[in-house]
């Protein structure tokens, strides 16, 4: 979990990839307080003008100097990357991050974070095609091949393109729970939430389970209170719990057992933002059982209590 978050500060840096600004606008620089979303201030920050791919020039509305005072800074990608962080750059992301300001960056934004020094002995990721780049770039930084985002204390790191989004409302659930970030994804026309550990991309399409798979998972929705296991899943889809599993993760890059853990604590975060029924019952709903699983794993996924999540983002 993370502060509320009002002002979003962009390190506007020499190569910035149009679609990641572009993601950053969509999700913190429209105005949607018709739906109930909270009003964001985007700071556009960079010495001077900048012009980036595609003859697009984006105009600062803030120095550097800004990160540090901003609720949130996000790094876009470079076009064409990896890029480098200049000294400026440098100096005001360790700066923010000193003053304890979340920082994320999207795909190859990664490698300005570790020019900062802010990724060394910690896990990050970016393109699967840069990792290796990244790596080599900067030894004492960890790189987790594969992940669409990764969170290692106040550093959030993502994969290419479409796992901007992710991150993006990832970052706004953590801070604003999960009803702002549906309504968000709702009007983007993209799914709400999709694990960060899940894979950045498929290797080929699997043929006959995706049409089979949609009803599976909308059946399993309606059935999180009650015990899931693969076996009854395959079952559903008419396939062996072995073939199951394997064209499963072939077809959405995550587990059956991590898919359903996510639903329900999602389902768990919105049974507590827009109901008043009792913790315990939010945790049988939610399929946890008893309470204390529940708290276990909203203090492991979020990093709080489902006390503590209904006092912040109650909606009633």
């Amino acid at each position: 979990m993370i502060a509320a978050v009002r002002v979003v500060a962009v390190l506007l840096h020499s190569a910035v990839r149009v679609f990641d600004y572009g993601v950053i606008h969509e999700v913190f620089g429209v105005d949607r307080a018709d739906d109930g979303v909270p009003e964001f201030t985007v700071w556009r920050c960079a010495p001077g003008r900048v012009s980036v791919a595609g003859g697009v020039s984006l105009h600062p509305t803030h120095r550097l100097s800004a990160l540090s005072r901003a609720d949130l800074v996000l790094v876009p990608g470079a076009e064409p990357a990896p890029t480098t962080a200049t000294p400026a750059e440098r100096d005001a992301l360790g700066r923010a991050h000193a003053a304890g300001v979340p920082i994320a960056s999207l795909c190859s934004g990664a490698f300005l974070l570790a020019d900062a020094g802010l990724l060394d002995g910690r896990r990050a990721t970016t393109h699967w095609r840069l990792a290796g780049d990244l790596a080599a770039r900067r030894p004492a930084v960890h790189v987790v091949h594969g992940p669409l985002w990764i969170e290692d204390g106040p550093l959030w790191t993502s994969a290419g393109t479409a796992a901007g989004i992710d991150l993006c409302l990832h970052l706004v659930r953590q801070a604003h729970g999960a009803a702002v970030a549906a309504t968000i994804a709702r009007r983007m026309v993209t799914p709400p939430h999709r694990d960060g550990g899940q894979s950045q991309y498929v290797e080929r399409a699997v043929d006959p389970l995706p049409d089979a798979l949609t009803e599976v998972l909308a059946w399993a929705r309606t059935q999180l209170d009650r015990p899931l296991t693969v076996a009854a899943l395959a079952r559903r889809a008419h396939h062996s719990p072995r073939t199951f599993a394997r064209r499963f993760v072939a077809a959405t890059g995550t587990t059956p057992l991590r898919w359903l853990h996510h639903q329900r604590v999602q389902l768990a975060q919105e049974l507590l933002e827009g109901t008043d029924l009792p913790v315990e019952e939010v945790a049988r709903r939610a399929g946890f059982g008893a309470t204390a699983v529940l708290r276990r794993h909203f203090s492991r996924d979020l990093g709080t209590t489902p006390t503590a999540y209904r006092s912040r983002f109650a909606t009633g």
